[in-house]
């Protein structure tokens, strides 16, 4: 099962420290069958990038929480046996938990397949998404605009190898 883990860039230099990613149980995304419900769609590439996008603003809370990370949303891809993550059914349809997986131990970023990173030039609009995201749970319209605003920039693709490189 692929599952896409949603950390900030000092998160991904700590896994690329010690080598793991998370230490389970952690919080990831994958293509649930409530995920499927709810996309009405039985294209896998497009279910694949729902539960990307989901992980993304998942990220987009982890930078809102830490002032300090650089402000791009950060994304691992990597594959685990369809026993290592699991959803909650009593949540399965709450629209804020769609696609979330709870993987159970920690995995060897070795696992990894790809890492998806916002680009340099995305962060203005991240930056103000992550300001705005308590005021668009809220209900605030104005900052759900802003939210979308990070939501349209695609997350860049990079290979395992190039880590070191984006945070170093």
């Amino acid at each position: 099962m692929r599952v896409y883990v949603p950390l900030t860039l000092p998160g991904l230099a700590e896994a690329s420290r010690t080598g793991v990613l998370g230490d389970g149980p952690f919080l990831a995304y994958a293509v649930t069958p409530a995920l499927r419900e709810w996309y009405l769609s039985d294209d896998i590439e497009e279910l694949e990038y729902a539960a990307l996008s989901r992980a993304a603003l998942a990220s987009l809370r982890l930078l809102a929480a830490d002032a300090g990370a650089p402000r791009r949303r950060v994304v691992v891809a990597v594959d685990v046996s369809d026993g290592a993550a699991s959803s909650d059914p009593d949540r399965g349809l709450d629209p804020a938990a769609l696609g979330e997986v709870r993987v159970a131990g920690a995995v060897r970023l070795a696992k990894a397949a790809a890492v998806h990173v916002d680009a340099a030039d995305a962060e203005a609009d991240v930056a103000a998404a992550a300001g705005a995201l308590a005021a668009a749970d809220g209900g605030d319209d104005d900052a759900r605009f802003t939210v979308e605003g990070a939501e349209d920039h695609e997350l860049l693709w990079y290979a395992t190898q190039e880590i070191p490189n984006l945070v170093g």
